[in-house]
């Protein structure tokens, strides 16, 4: 992309893309007026001229096929053995005069690399509210420009659902929890494998008959309850078994309190995330989950005034609920085993109900070693109670969505107000699977700006098309070969509303100061996701996701940061062999294109589904499988 001069006029966006998109029509009606005059002179050979001009405009003859995913990505050129046939020869063939840049692996040291939670730079920060686990990236002298390595003898992962129970031992060679939980059933080494028997610390009997435990006492089926948060989730065996029942959890826990305990449920094929409750808000949106739930998890719920569970409130949507199995609850059985006197225990578990009922929530029942609280539905009554009990207070002036990098709230986050002490805050949702597709409530109250319903039926449609292009160009997609998901640039979330019907989740991103703010919108369609600055390394191990979705993000950040660390990052983030589909104009991509060439990745442009005449492309890349077998120079 060519800078304007200093003394010449700046062109508006939108002028800018129509001038774009007239050369395009330009060059492609000269490739095509060339072609039919070569056609017409007969198959002779082309002059010295005419190459050039073939050159310059990019009328190489490449092949329009996409369906065979070991094919060239090379140019075709014409030649005099060349048969005529009716494919399009005409697609703008884009050459770039950026050279390639190869970069080299790092060490191996830096297989497990997770820059934002790198353990050796939180020493550095604070304990106190586990301040030292929290997003502590590197700056910009600190990053690195070398590939992340596969440890020795990685294998492509279990297909879903085959995979919620097996995990490559060499993938993540850790046996740590084995031997620390041996007795708690999170997960056994036999052979070359992991196997993940659904146990956890309060549920013996299987993570499946814990979830019926719950399932008893408030509706897990019917389509109400569709969104779930897990915080401190192990490895994820609660989410993985509430799936089978059309309910997606948000599953988090800090790096390494016990040996790469996301890392396996992402490794599961279940929903997960490097997380803590510390000093910060966790990257949701307000009223995003229908329910929350700690298994032991440890969090000290009845400290700092009641701030972590404040913090729960702001998540839950009206009418949700929150789960506590573990210290303190049924303590006069396990007092005993955990090591504690039932004075103790009494007086912790006062505290949480105390501060459970100055958020005005009802506590629903408590049986055996499960007690579930329900958040009201408005806070018609709770403004009425606040007159005589008025800690913690309602906040004043507060966005509740705000949560990239802001600290907790020690006050009360409001909701939408409503008249009726009966209706729904914000709006009520419909049951799973409608409520996929009905118009979310943010956007039919118009709190989204710019973003009405027609608009989100529009998006619908788009993304429709979308993935039926995508899924002739990615046949993995439909063979199940793909689990785990990530759209970069969410938006309402359609392509995660497309990709409904496939056995995959999908992460959705937006970013954390993006206005309008649609992660509100995607937890109402019953997705999750979560804010995210790609200027920094996302809260994942490596080798976690098995497709990417960039649409536009480079469109976004190329004036914000450097784009190369963007690529190396997911680079870190995607399994080999995993497949990136990027979608923007012609210019970003031909930037993007050298940068993966140097990180060993295959790639090759593709038509945008409206024909080769669209200024956006898309650019399909699959990173090759190489492990650090042998010991590299960083």
């Amino acid at each position: 992309m060519g800078r304007e001069s200093e003394g010449s006029p700046k062109l508006h966006p939108r002028e800018a893309k129509k001038k774009r998109f007239i050369w395009i029509l330009a060059v492609s009606g000269l490739c095509i007026l060339s072609y039919v005059l070569g056609a017409w002179h007969g198959p002779t050979q082309p002059s010295s001229s005419q190459s050039n001009f073939y050159s310059k405009v990019g009328c190489d003859g490449q092949s329009s096929s996409i369906l065979n995913r070991d094919e060239s990505s090379s140019s075709l050129s014409l030649s005099s053995s060349s048969a005529l046939d009716f494919e399009s020869h005409h697609q703008l063939v884009v050459n770039t005069s950026e050279e390639s840049q190869n970069f080299l692996p790092c060490d191996m040291t830096y297989s497990e690399y997770t820059p934002c939670q790198d353990q050796k730079r939180g020493r550095k920060f604070d304990r106190d509210m586990l301040k030292y686990r929290e997003r502590h990236c590197p700056s910009n002298k600190e990053l690195i420009r070398c590939l992340i390595p596969a440890p020795p003898n990685y294998k492509k992962p279990f297909k879903w659902p085959e995979s919620r129970n097996f995990a490559w031992f060499n993938n993540i060679p850790h046996k740590e929890l084995s031997i620390e939980k041996a007795n708690q059933n999170w997960i056994h080494v036999e052979g070359d494998r992991f196997r993940f028997p659904g146990g956890g610390t309060m549920f013996p009997r299987g993570a499946d008959a814990y979830i019926d435990d719950i399932n008893e006492l408030i509706p897990l089926t019917g389509g109400t309850i569709r969104t779930a948060v897990d915080t401190g989730c192990g490895v994820a065996s609660w989410g993985a078994f509430l799936l089978k029942r059309d309910i997606i959890s948000m599953s988090f826990a800090p790096r390494d309190t016990h040996e790469a305990q996301v890392w396996f449920a992402l490794e599961r094929g279940v929903p997960a995330m490097i997380g803590v409750m510390g000093s910060q808000r966790l990257p949701y949106p307000a009223r995003a989950f229908d329910m929350a739930h700690c298994s032991r998890c440890l969090i000290p719920w009845n400290k700092y005034d009641g701030l972590y569970l404040i913090e729960v409130d702001r998540v839950l949507r009206p009418g949700g609920y929150w789960i506590l199995s573990g210290p303190p609850i049924n303590w006069k059985k396990h007092s005993r085993g955990w090591e504690r006197t039932k004075e103790d225990l009494k007086q912790e578990q006062d505290a949480i109900e105390d501060v459970a009922k100055s958020l005005c929530w009802k506590k629903v029942i408590e049986k055996g070693d499960l007690a579930i609280w329900q958040k009201p539905v408005n806070h018609v009554e709770c403004i009425q109670s606040k007159e005589t009990s008025p800690k913690p207070e309602i906040c004043k002036s507060n966005n509740a969505d705000a949560a990239w990098y802001q600290e907790m709230k020690s006050c009360i986050s409001p909701m939408p107000e409503v008249i009726d002490p009966h209706k729904v805050a914000g709006g009520a949702l419909e049951k799973w699977p409608a409520r996929a597709f009905a118009v979310p409530p943010r956007i039919s109250s118009g709190t989204i700006e710019g973003i009405t319903a027609e608009k989100f039926q529009e998006d619908n449609e788009i993304w429709e098309e979308r993935v039926s292009h995508y899924k002739r160009i990615v046949g993995s997609l439909r063979q199940g070969e793909y689990r785990n998901v990530m759209d970069m640039n969410a938006n309402l979330g359609g392509f995660a509303a497309a990709l409904i019907k496939y056995p995959v989740w999908v992460m959705n991103v937006v970013p954390g100061n993006q206005d309008p703010d649609t992660l509100g919108v995607i937890y109402e369609r019953g997705f999750i996701g979560t804010y995210h600055d790609w200027c920094e390394a996302f809260s994942t191990y490596p080798r976690t996701y098995d497709l990417i979705h960039a649409g536009n993000v480079f469109s976004k950040y190329e004036n914000r940061c450097d784009i190369t660390y963007i690529l190396l990052e997911m680079d870190r983030i995607l399994r080999p062999e995993g497949t990136v589909i990027f979608r923007d104009v012609v210019e970003v991509l031909v930037r993007v294109k050298p940068i993966t060439d140097g990180m060993r990745w295959n790639s090759r442009f593709i038509d945008h589904e409206s024909g080769p005449f669209n200024p956006e492309k898309i650019l399909i890349a699959t990173k090759s499988y190489w492990t650090g077998e042998s010991k590299q120079e960083h």
